[in-house]
């Protein structure tokens, strides 16, 4: 096992910049995602660390050694590729064989890592098959099968679950969260599916146009994210972003008004007049009922830091153990915010249709705040 350091690591491609002055630390054995749109970079970083590709500037150290000029194949990583990339004419055994091969391990050794690898990954029954009988729920052990038999320092995975169907990537999703805990060797993992970042990674790389946005744990990104990237890229549904303006301790948003809590006050010492963004997540907004209490809802939080907006029901989607509600702010005279749109869950025991209007409260216990020319958090 080993950590993994990259240093202004740089990449150009004819004149192109794919990744820019990406810096992090993956400590000895923890499990960190790269996660970001397509095209962010993601797998140019991996291929790097991999030596499939050379960085254009910048020094890449693994367990404290210099990697720059190190090839490929004397960097002791094993990397998982979407497509599996396994040996068609050869049988899974031989597939797993493979690497022990190249590096003349013993025929009995060999046989002893091939079957306990195997039998931990429950395809022990399939070696004699070749790529082709396999399923690709079961190619994709094999190919994982193939990288945890060398036991490498380095395991890099670049979305390895993205072919597989909906249950099947649930599965070996838990399925790799148990092996690393097992094994504890160094991970680094590439997806764009948020829910693989949050549940496996001790840390996630939030990524976007080859730059580094934030790095944190999963649950620190995604409550207190650096800028509006981070907020609505992570989280589904996605984080709402509400054009407000500040005026004499009051938020307004088009001809609706709240007050602004004195903590957010003291925390973002905002001018009159001034224009911000404010981001609360989904979870943190209520229907308010016919039978609305107050009392009732967010018992545990100061009910001044809750406020009421009105809405019009735009689209009403059913999502089996609660229903997704998009609507829009109900807004006069404010033609720039006429199509303002915003998230939140109801029970599915509550009848909503499209046009009904509705109250709906905002915890601002939870709000986040973004200045909307940098689209950067405001003070945190």
């Amino acid at each position: 096992m080993a950590n993994v350091r990259l240093d202004k690591i740089n990449r150009v491609y004819n004149n192109v910049t794919a990744i820019e002055d990406i810096s992090f630390e993956v400590p000895d054995g923890e499990f960190w995602v790269l996660l970001g749109p397509s095209g962010c970079g993601k797998s140019t970083i991996l291929r790097t660390i991999a030596g499939l590709e050379t960085a254009s500037s910048g020094n890449l150290y693994i367990n404290n050694r210099l990697m720059n000029e190190v090839p490929a194949r004397q960097r002791d990583v094993a990397m998982v590729f979407q497509n599996y990339a396994l040996y068609p004419h050869m049988t899974v055994a031989e597939n797993l064989a493979f690497g022990l091969k190249m590096r003349q391990v013993q025929p009995q050794m060999m046989q002893e890592q091939i079957h306990k690898v195997a039998r931990s990954l429950s395809i022990d029954h399939l070696l004699n098959r070749k790529p082709k009988q396999l399923s690709g729920g079961q190619q994709q052990r094999v190919a994982l099968g193939r990288a945890i038999v060398r036991e490498p320092q380095v395991f890099l995975l670049d979305e390895p679950l993205s072919n597989l169907d909906a249950q099947l990537r649930d599965d070996t999703r838990a399925e790799l969260k148990k092996l690393h805990q097992r094994l504890k060797i160094t991970t680094i993992y590439v997806t764009h599916d948020q829910t693989e970042a949050m549940t496996l990674a001790d840390k996630i790389v939030v990524l976007d146009q080859g730059k580094i946005q934030q790095i944190g744990e999963p649950q620190t990104v995604y409550a207190h994210p650096n800028n509006q990237m981070v907020a609505t890229f992570l989280g589904n549904p996605p984080m709402n972003i509400l054009p407000v303006t500040y005026a004499n301790s009051i938020f307004w948003i088009g001809n609706q008004s709240f007050n602004c809590p004195i903590e957010l006050q003291e925390k973002l010492s905002p001018t009159d007049k001034q224009s911000l963004n404010l981001g609360i997540r989904p979870e943190h907004i209520n229907l308010v009922t016919s039978d609305y209490n107050q009392e009732n809802i967010q018992p545990n939080r100061q009910k001044s830091n809750q406020v009421l907006l009105s809405v019009e029901v735009d689209v009403i989607e059913p999502l089996g153990r609660e229903t997704l509600v998009r609507a829009n702010l109900v807004l006069s005279n404010a033609s720039q915010f006429s199509q303002t749109l915003i998230q939140f869950q109801t029970p599915v025991q509550i009848s909503l249709k499209p046009g009904d209007r509705i109250s709906i409260t905002l915890d601002l216990n939870y709000a986040v705040i973004f200045d909307p020319n940098t689209r950067k958090q405001v003070g945190y």
